[in-house]
């Protein structure tokens, strides 16, 4: 029997193409043949970060499709990049799909019989049904992110919600026992950019939910025993995480990853580095960059903090380079995977996105969370609240309204990081974490027979 072909389409944003890809590189090692369908601007990020010119790197095959957007128009404005895929994508999708199966046909090779989506772009499954495909969605977030979208018209309807998705009701809302707990002003909807843009992410999470009926199944990057409340509202949600690549698989990255932090971290004693990272989205002005960098110096600790290129003019990354050095290392991207290992890291101060998140579980590493948008309150609900393997950075009371952007002082930084590191209980928390992801992805594991049960039905 010919091996199947399957199209994996991501949201195209960093945090859902690395754990999409992550997924694909599973596959192939499977005997499926994964073509992984990026937007133009994306799929030439990641061919230049790898730098070496390889269409399938790792043995998945790489494809694009445009976004309806111009070159060097703002697609970290969210709203604004979903108002035009929403329009372009479809029409985009269902050509690529027509043509690489006329292809196929010519060189009678096997065509593509699945569509794997990333829940957030639900719209492509009936694009795929029409050309005779079935269907699967990926959930790159917590299960209670996937669950909380899913059951808007119940909040609506129970007078959470208005119409618009907006809070009716103030304080925090718990949407199951054992799920976390969310301030009503903090879902994801609405913590999603600009409000002017939130009408349009809202319209797309009610087209996505009304086509995820589509998918056979849908699997989630998550752990059974780790939210068993948001899973036990979807039994066709299968967690299969932590999900994680090997480090001669490229893991899908926009930028180059400094490979020289490996020999940086070896250099420092063991569980002393506090790493910094707040992902591929998160912006912060001068200002803060300046007040974190002066907090980091004044825990007289070593530590690696992530400045993603274009998050900091030249003139202000170099001088977060000049203060942080000796003890500090400033790099433009890491492979997070490999650092969070290392056992020179004692802390990650994160954003929260889910990625982070697992990765931090994985390796057992405390967080200090400083969400800024979408799902990142809800994450840190987990952390903090749920599971006790983190503590938050108090944002002054500018910060509600402003998303997160307040301004948090050096004093604030310096001492939630000593705390952090001086809470033993905490630690322990982590590596208790840390041990019960291990044993998920384990022989036996419950996101091992997840992950089989899955690879059965593509390949069946």
């Amino acid at each position: 029997m010919a091996a199947p072909r399957v199209l994996v389409l991501p949201y195209p944003a960093q945090g859902h193409v690395i754990p999409m890809m992550e997924l694909s590189h599973c596959l192939v090692e499977h005997g499926v043949k994964v073509t992984f369908v990026n937007t133009e601007l994306n799929h030439g990020l990641i061919l230049g970060a790898l730098a070496t010119g390889d269409s399938e790197p790792g043995g998945v095959d790489m494809m694009s499709i445009p976004d309806g957007l111009g070159c060097g128009e703002d697609r970290k404005d969210l709203a604004r990049l979903t108002d035009s895929f929403s329009k372009v994508m479809p029409g985009e999708l269902e050509k690529l799909i027509a043509s690489i199966n006329a292809a196929d046909e010519r060189r009678e090779r096997e065509k593509v019989s699945w569509l794997i989506a990333d829940v957030n772009m639900a719209w492509a499954f009936p694009v795929a049904k029409k050309h005779g495909l079935r269907t699967a969605g990926f959930c790159p977030s917590a299960a209670a992110m996937f669950a909380t979208r899913i059951k808007i018209p119940e909040m609506i309807r129970d007078g959470v919600l208005d119409e618009r998705g907006w809070p009716k009701r103030r304080g925090t809302f718990r949407l199951a026992p054992a799920m976390p707990a969310i301030d009503t002003s903090e879902f994801s909807w609405n913590r999603a950019g600009d409000a002017k843009g939130q009408p349009i992410i809202f319209q797309l999470i009610h087209r996505n939910n009304e086509a995820t009926h589509l998918a056979e199944t849908i699997v989630c990057n998550s752990v059974q025993e780790l939210e068993p409340g948001a899973l036990a509202l979807f039994p066709r949600v299968l967690p299969v995480g932590p999900l994680s690549v090997s480090s001669d698989k490229p893991a899908g990255s926009f930028w180059a990853e400094d490979a020289s932090c490996a020999a940086w971290l070896d250099a420092q004693p063991a569980s002393s580095v506090v790493y910094v990272a707040f992902g591929s989205l998160a912006a912060y002005d001068a200002a803060q960059l300046v007040e974190l960098a002066e907090g980091l110096l004044l825990t007289s600790r070593p530590f690696l903090w992530v400045v993603r290129p274009g998050s900091a003019g030249d003139q202000l990354l170099e001088q977060l380079r000049r203060r942080a050095a000796p003890r500090g290392r400033v790099v433009s991207w890491c492979p997070q995977q490999s650092v969070l290992a290392h056992p020179a890291v004692a802390c990650f101060l994160t954003h929260c996105g889910w990625n982070s998140t697992m990765e931090a579980v994985r390796s057992g590493v405390p967080l200090l969370c400083w969400p800024c948008f979408t799902d990142q309150f809800l994450n840190q609900s987990y952390i903090c609240d749920v599971w006790g393997t983190g503590l938050k950075v108090p944002l002054p009371p500018a910060a509600a309204a402003t998303h997160g952007t307040g301004l948090v002082g050096r004093e604030v930084v310096r001492d939630k990081i000593e705390e952090l590191l001086g809470d033993n209980e905490t630690k322990a928390r982590a590596l208790a974490l840390r041990d019960l992801a291990r044993r998920a992805v384990g022989d036996g594991g419950s996101s091992r027979q997840n992950l089989r049960w899955f690879l059965d039905l593509v390949r069946g």
